[in-house]
């Protein structure tokens, strides 16, 4: 692996025009393709096998036309104080309303409220319901207008006026001011780290070459593979945050070899043989960790996490590739690590020995390893005890997915929301719609009487309707309105009451009852996502593990990673659930309302924290093994990685939370959640368990961390992380041109 990324860095140095080109023709031909494919439509949203998308599937065999999967509007009247829905003048602005929707292209029907019973018992609050033959987020522009139209007209006739429902369905604003600061702040670090602005801004420039390319590849797929906005928004957040990272460590590892007097091809090649190999193997792990959320059984987040996959792969091969050749580009301008350290050194030699060995100061690295070093056990219990107390809120996690009871209350949604508890209950806004299929089914008619007899008893039921059968007369559809809000927990409870009451209903009259609705897809989706999070993270975990092991030929330093990580990601699930279920200090990045974390913010801090976690973990480490392998004591080792690497792993740090941090302006809750939680994790798992914890317990190990058994040993294959092979490599390859033009065919060949 050295060896080969050793060739391929010296390549890409004296074939940088060639390098160079290439990427900017992948960067124009993804632009074009994105700027020339078709616009995508909806993005279809299922869940394979859980019981409201059969219910939903049955709906759309047995009521052919009904547009079960249509969008819905609702718009919300309230009485001026003092007047009632039911005044004639009132009545007459909803009419005129009813009739100005009625005629629409999309609208299957648009129910009277005076005719339907829509009117709160005090008559104050009234709504009429719209049903559309179109999805929400398919919804012609014309349509949404005519919407908005009437329930300004309403307004201006003097009724307070909302819209609920998914008719009006947006996307997220960008976050773009959010983003732009995050990547001022990754600029600032970088120069600090590297020293001058040409180096601090080839790791940005490649990480947005690496993210255009990416983000460009899914517009452009978009129609075709049904991909959603919140694929490319995760493919960006990730892609800005690795192709920065692998950058920075490839352009610090060049610059430590140009100081150990290497010239600068020699210098490139080095430099991609080691950091390099770091690099590739971190991008296994967080390419496994996005490419297993395959497994969980959710199409939606299968694209998303192969999609975020390919843009870390383009990310890695930009760094391998166009890294070394912008080096080749800059030439002086990119100095060696120290060199204005080493001449101000040199004044200050001349002017005294007291300047000289304050110049000479080990760094804040060295010090902080050498004090874990000997205070291993304090500083891992303090660490271990630490990140305990912050996961302690993970233990009343609660998941759920976002109504418009969670949307700011100066959206419409929002409003709509409220006015329609006020008149009718919390309960309201999260109707269940149960399913009797009673094909077979004796008698129908007296299966669906049975449900819904046994649904009134119920504790937490306010309403029921009567069966609406279909056409064949062999299935029903009930309606019930639950006394609690749709995201609470007696509304869940209620879900699984019905179920288990429809069991005993299949065995004594053979009909069979689903619930469905967007409550019951939501608690569905929830559970499937808690089932699921278990088999993922054995599988993500379980692979890293054996590749790992194949990295550091080690048994205990990759089970150490792995605990490691269990504790960044627990303490990160517990600030998510302090700030954005019980609110602490959830005004400061814009939490307007509280209430159970976005389902699928779990399941992807798992999978993202992982990949990233083991990232911090293989370019700290690796130094360390390089060191132990050259002959260095195992507490030695601990500081010579924290030597070369740990100022380099901060900045990493610090440049990923800024990137991720930047995404929690976004008005895109799940953006917002998981922007914030992995903000967290990266602070966590950087600065306590890979700064502290880990060279803690590799002290503690001594040796033994190091221990491979002998029959193992001789069946992995030897990557050579550390570059071994290089000793050799050098100076014959960088003194004989026919050596170099050896090396660029063989690549060439590959």
């Amino acid at each position: 692996m050295a060896t080969f990324l050793y060739k391929l860095g010296r390549f890409a140095f004296r074939r940088r025009g060639f390098i160079a080109l290439m990427w900017v023709a992948l960067l124009t031909l993804a632009g074009v393709g994105a700027a020339t494919a078709p616009a995508p439509g909806a993005t279809s949203f299922s869940i394979p096998g859980v019981e409201a998308q059969k219910a939903f599937d049955l709906l759309e065999q047995r009521f052919p036309g009904a547009s079960a999967d249509g969008a819905t509007g609702r718009i919300v009247f309230k009485a001026p104080k003092g007047q009632k829905m039911t005044d004639a003048a009132n009545r007459a602005t909803v009419d005129r309303t009813v009739k100005a929707l009625s005629g629409g292209s999309e609208v299957v029907s648009v129910a009277d409220p005076f005719t339907t019973r829509a009117v709160s018992k005090d008559a104050t609050v009234a709504y009429a319901s719209v049903r559309y033959d179109a999805p929400g987020m398919e919804l012609a522009d014309a349509t949404r207008d005519a919407l908005e139209k009437a329930a300004d007209d309403a307004r201006a006739a003097g009724l307070t006026v909302d819209v609920g429902g998914d008719a009006l369905q947006a996307g997220a604003e960008p976050g773009a001011t959010g983003e732009i600061i995050g990547l001022a702040i990754a600029a600032v670090v970088l120069v600090v780290t590297l020293g001058s602005l040409v180096a601090a801004g080839l790791p940005l420039l490649t990480a947005i070459v690496g993210v255009g390319i990416g983000v460009s590849g899914i517009t452009a797929l978009a129609k075709a593979l049904d991909l959603g906005d919140n694929t490319s928004t995760l493919a960006l957040m990730i892609g800005l945050a690795v192709g920065i990272d692998y950058a920075l460590f490839i352009v610090s590892r060049y610059r430590s070899e140009l100081a150990e007097g290497r010239d600068r091809e020699e210098a490139v090649g080095r430099a991609t043989g080691t950091a390099g190999s770091a690099v590739v193997f971190a991008g296994l792990t967080v390419v496994i960790a996005l490419a297993g959320l395959s497994v969980v059984g959710v199409p939606m987040l299968s694209k998303m996490g192969l999609a975020a996959a390919g843009t870390v792969v383009v990310a890695v091969l930009i760094a391998l590739t166009m890294i070394p050749a912008l080096l080749g580009f800059a030439g002086k301008k990119v100095r060696a690590t120290g060199e204005k350290r080493r001449s101000r050194g040199s004044e200050a030699e001349a002017s005294g020995p007291s300047a000289a060995s304050r110049q000479t100061r080990p760094g804040l690295g060295v010090r902080w390893a050498s004090f874990v070093v000997r205070r291993p056990a304090a500083v891992l219990l303090l660490g271990v005890v630490g990140l305990g107390a912050i996961a302690v809120p993970a233990g009343q996690l609660q998941l759920g997915l976002p109504d418009d009871g969670s949307q700011p209350t100066s959206t419409t949604q929002r409003r709509a929301y409220d006015l329609l508890s006020e008149g009718f209950g919390p309960g309201f806004n999260g109707p269940l719609l149960i399913v009797v299929d009673a094909r077979k089914s004796d008698d129908p008619q007296a299966a669906a009487a049975s449900v819904t007899d046994g649904i009134k008893g119920l504790k937490g039921v306010v309403t029921v309707t009567p069966p609406a059968f279909n056409k064949a007369g062999d299935t029903a559809t009930i309606t019930v309105i639950p006394g609690s809000k749709p995201s609470s927990a007696q509304t869940e409870d209620l879900v699984h009451a019905i179920r288990d009451q429809g069991a005993g209903i299949r065995s004594g009259t053979g009909a069979q009852v689903l619930v469905t609705g967007t409550t019951a897809m939501n608690i569905d989706f929830s559970q499937k996502l808690n089932d699921a999070l278990v088999p993922y993270l054995a599988l993500v975990v379980g692979l890293a593990f054996l590749l790992l092991i194949v990295v550091f030929r080690s048994i205990l330093v990759p089970l150490k990673a792995a605990l490691g990580f269990l504790l960044s990601v627990l303490a990160a699930l517990g600030a998510v659930v302090a700030v954005f279920q019980w609110g602490w200090l959830g005004g400061l990045i814009g939490v307007e309302e509280t209430g159970p974390v976005m389902s699928m913010t779990p399941i992807f801090m798992v999978g993202v924290v992982f990949g990233l976690a083991m990232d911090y973990e293989v370019f700290l480490v690796t130094r360390m093994r390089e060191a132990y392998v050259h002959g260095e004591s195992p507490s030695q080792a601990v500081v010579t990685g924290f030597r070369y690497s740990a100022k380099v792993v901060a900045a990493a740090a610090v440049i990923m939370m800024a990137v991720f941090g930047g995404f929690i302006s976004s008005s895109e809750a799940i953006i917002k959640t998981i922007g914030f939680g992995l903000a967290s994790a990266v602070f966590f798992d950087a600065f306590i368990v890979r700064m502290a914890i880990v060279p803690a317990v590799l002290a503690l190990l001594g040796k033994r961390a190091w221990w491979l058994p002998k029959w193992l040993d001789r069946v992995l294959p030897d990557v050579d992380v550390e570059g071994e092979s290089l000793k050799t490599q050098g100076t014959a390859a960088g003194a004989q041109d026919g050596d170099a033009k050896d090396d660029d065919r063989e690549l060439v060949r590959a």
